[in-house]
């Protein structure tokens, strides 16, 4: 059976981490993707141990990897985890050029570099802003990874269709980059606005059967399960997980 991950961002509302790890593994999930300071924090590395489940992927800020790269690479070998992802950009910070989103994968690739020279995997994680074609129909997410050809991209579905993008084309066409997919649902249009028009995998709008199939294609080693805001975590988890379990293999 396909082991699946639960990325603890989708419980950050609720808690305490203890009891969230707990819920994770009684809903039928065997690993967790931390985020934020989670990965530094001694009582999430006793509840981790505690629940029997395993972290073998991450998501970190950019700027702890670039400031403290031998404390993360010490983290993640305390940890077990195989792969480390830069999970955003604020608006702000973001270029609005070829060139620019060029020199930011250059960047990527100096900051990954001691986790690498660690046999530890990096990548980024996407939202909907690097799918979007700034400069002769150019996406971020392009420039990013021609300019770091050892660069994974975490590639996060929802938001690949929020963006306007087709999922299963982008799944085809970097499928030797992808080190992990982030499986989200989106909602019809106007319902679920209190959950932001995300919605429980299986749930939403998105055809799960053909995306499993299109991940199965790709080089992807691990598969999280993500709400960004939902009103029941553990609702959010039993039925994302129930309905994976039905998808075709």
């Amino acid at each position: 059976m396909q082991e699946y991950s639960y990325q603890l961002y989708s419980s950050r509302k609720f808690g305490p981490i203890g009891d969230t790890l707990q819920m994770v593994a009684e809903e039928g999930y065997s690993q967790v993707e931390c985020f934020g300071d989670l990965i530094a924090s001694e009582l999430f590395s006793e509840s981790l141990s505690g629940a029997g489940l395993a972290m073998p992927t991450a998501h970190v800020p950019l700027e702890a990897i670039e400031s403290e790269p031998g404390k993360i690479v010490d983290l993640a070998g305390e940890l077990g985890i195989a792969q480390i992802y830069a999970p955003y950009l604020k608006p702000e910070d973001r270029p609005n050029t070829v060139d620019g989103w060029s020199e930011f994968g250059q960047r990527l690739a100096v900051a990954g570099k001691p986790l690498r020279d660690a046999g530890i995997e990096f990548g980024w994680h996407n939202h909907d802003f690097e799918f979007v074609a700034i400069e002769n129909g150019m996406m971020p997410i392009e420039c990013m990874l021609d300019s770091d050809k050892r660069l994974l991209l975490e590639m996060d579905i929802a938001w690949v269709h929020v963006a306007g993008a087709d999922p299963l084309s982008c799944l085809h066409r970097f499928s030797d980059r992808i080190g992990s997919v982030h499986i989200k649902d989106v909602a019809p249009p106007g319902e679920n606005k209190d959950e932001d028009g995300w919605a429980d995998v299986g749930h939403g709008t998105l055809d799960w059967n053909a995306l499993h199939a299109a991940m199965g294609r790709t080089s992807a080693a691990y598969r999280i399960v993500e709400h960004d805001n939902p009103r029941n975590d553990r609702r959010f988890a039993s039925r994302s997980m129930a309905a994976l379990r039905t998808l075709k293999r």
